[in-house]
Parts: structure tokens; C-alpha cells; sequence
């Protein structure tokens, strides 16, 4: 991988987990914790982002040649589901498969929230799990790897640092910085989608790239 994969793998990860977009969950969430405890859940959902795409990046691609599955119909199906949730983005909404009606009302009764369901499904859910395996297969050399860990680490901490300052961040931005922020990321998540879309495409129907 190149820099300019660095920052396109960066940009991906950012954009499909949202963090932005987890933070007034967050918020209420974890409204009634003292500041230590926020700090933990915080570091907590971080980590277990760090986790689900570790294993996904480097278990990933072995689970899906033991399903039979090619790599060119999963850049196909995961760019679909990525896409999906980039046009919940543009409308500032949440995915459906991030979290569905139901999950969200569960979570309301749920004293531990920080691995589930803010850590999986809400950031390390399919949409991101897709995006790792599919830059994973990419890899050919240990500095492509290193650049696949240290960018998951590095969206982590961005995760960890949002969550962590969300009262502030929310004070300050408002709801409709939010907004503008996350309309923006599903813009570029949509793009990325295409172009995982499209790849998959010219994988399966070697005439496409004629």
C-alpha cells in the first residue's frame, strides 16, 4: 500500500464507524455515569473496536474461503451494505444494520453498553468489519500490515477521544454540526462504496474492464 492508501484506508475506517455519530448515544447513555466511569466505557468500546477488527482483518478472508465465498462477491456485497449506510449518513441517520428499533429500545434497560451494543454493532459493526477484510486482501508485504493495524489503532483512539469528550463536543458543535459532519463522511463512505462496488464487478466479469 501506498500513502495514499494510508489515507484512503484512514478515511474508510473514520467515515464507516462514525464516531462523530455515536456520540449522542453516548451521551445519553452514559449521562448518569461520574466522570471516571465515563472515561472507562469510553476506553472500553475503544478496545473492543480494536479487538472485533483485528480478528476481522487477519481471521477475516479464512472464514470466508471456508464459507466458499470469493473475495470479488464479498467487495460486491460488502460495498452494498456500505453504501446503505453511507446514504443513512447523507440523511444523518443511523443505519439499520448498524442497530435496528428494537436493539436501540433493549439498550435503554442495559446498564453495560460500552461493548454491546456501542462498541458491536454501533462501530465495529458489518460496515467495518467489511472494510478491513477487503483492505486486508489487498496486503502483500508487513508494511501493508503494519499500516492495516496502525490505522485501526489510530480510528480507535480517535473513537476512544470522541466518546471520552463527548459533553464538550456536543456543547459545542450542536446537533446540527453533527449533522453537517456526518452528511460529510457519508459522502466520502458512498464513493468508497463504489469503488469496492465496482472493483468486485470487474473481479466477476473480467469484460467489465475492457
Amino acid at each position: 500500500m501506498e500513502f495514499t492508501h494510508f489515507l484512503k484506508l484512514f478515511a474508510a475506517l473514520v467515515a464507516v464507524l462514525n464516531p462523530l455519530g455515536a456520540i449522542p448515544i453516548f451521551a445519553s447513555l452514559s449521562e448518569a455515569l461520574p466522570s471516571r466511569e465515563r472515561s472507562i466505557a469510553a476506553r472500553t468500546t475503544a478496545l473492543t473496536v480494536v479487538v472485533v477488527l483485528l480478528i476481522a482483518a487477519f481471521a477475516g478472508e479464512h472464514l470466508l474461503h471456508f464459507f466458499g465465498i470469493s473475495i470479488a462477491s464479498f467487495r460486491v456485497g460488502g460495498g452494498i451494505l456500505i453504501l446503505l449506510m453511507a446514504i443513512a449518513m447523507l440523511h444523518a441517520r443511523r443505519s439499520g444494520a448498524k442497530q435496528s428499533r428494537e436493539e436501540r429500545a433493549e439498550v435503554q434497560h442495559k446498564a453495560e453498553f460500552s461493548v454491546v451494543p456501542l462498541g458491536i454493532p454501533l462501530l465495529a459493526g458489518p460496515g467495518s468489519i467489511s472494510t478491513v477484510i477487503l483492505y486486508r486482501h489487498q496486503a502483500n508485504t508487513w508494511e501493508d500490515y503494519l499500516i492495516l493495524v496502525g490505522n485501526i489503532c489510530l480510528v480507535a483512539a480517535i473513537v476512544f477521544l470522541s466518546l471520552r469528550f463527548s459533553t464538550p463536543l456536543v456543547s459545542r458543535l450542536g446537533r446540527t454540526g453533527l449533522n453537517i459532519i456526518i452528511r460529510v463522511m457519508g459522502l466520502i463512505l458512498a464513493a468508497i462504496a463504489v469503488e469496492f462496488i465496482a472493483e468486485g464487478l470487474q473481479m466477476l466479469f473480467p469484460v467489465l474492464a475492457a
